[in-house]
């Protein structure tokens, strides 16, 4: 549909908005990786601020896809909604129904863009995964997710995977409209997994997680 293509487009010039800020990363990347940077070096920016920067936009981009499109849809996965004015269903098969995709749908579209970049990855991780693609990976992700989990406060850290230096953070992922918990809470899949796993807004659902290369300038 036209304005699922409009919002992907949006995703892309953002991403590529972003390139700049992660250049400047490398300074200080390289300078808490115990590099030595050059004495008339620009002083870069924190990583730690670079991560709020992203998580602003990605959080913002979810949140008024959900309320302002997914709350407003007629259909909610076969079920009508009272205040729906979109003629569409949203649903998880949206591919096969002509339908628009569930915000952690959305979410992963875009991530899949701008993760092809190279400049910075992201995604979504919960204890209560309901895609398998979501369940923590490593130690950082694992400790992040129960530390924020029980503290609701993001979490930071610098790791390395296979070589490679990353600054990670992992942000709550908070259930902004009753259509995210309605949609987890009502999954056969989470009904399955977690039964006594009953989510309202504004909980804690899971955490967002963005991975920043660290490098040479």
């Amino acid at each position: 549909m036209a304005f699922i293509e409009n919002w992907l487009t949006t995703i892309r010039t953002r991403t590529v908005a972003f390139i700049a800020i992660i250049l400047a990363v490398a300074v200080t990347a390289v300078s808490c990786a115990g590099g030595t940077p050059e004495a008339s070096a620009p002083a870069g920016i924190d990583p730690s601020k670079v991560a709020d920067y992203i998580h602003t936009v990605l959080e913002a981009d979810r949140t008024a896809y959900t309320k302002h499109v997914i709350s407003r849809a007629k259909v909610l996965e076969g079920k009508e909604k009272e205040a729906g004015v979109l003629d569409v269903e949203a649903t998880e098969g949206w591919q096969q129904t002509d339908g628009i995709p569930l915000p952690a749908q959305m979410f992963r579209l875009g991530s899949e863009i701008a993760n092809e970049a190279g400049y910075f990855t992201y995604n979504l991780i919960s204890e209560w995964y309901i895609n398998d693609n979501h369940a923590p990976k490593g130690d950082f992700e694992e400790t992040a997710l129960a530390t924020m989990t029980e503290t609701g406060e993001a979490v930071k850290d610098y790791q390395e995977i296979g070589g490679q230096k990353y600054y990670s953070a992992m942000y709550p992922d908070i259930a902004v409209a009753e259509a995210c918990a309605t949609c987890h809470n009502t999954h056969p899949v989470h009904l399955e997994r977690y039964p006594d796993k009953v989510f309202e807004v504004n909980d804690v659902m899971g955490g967002v997680v963005i991975n920043i290369p660290l490098g040479d300038a």
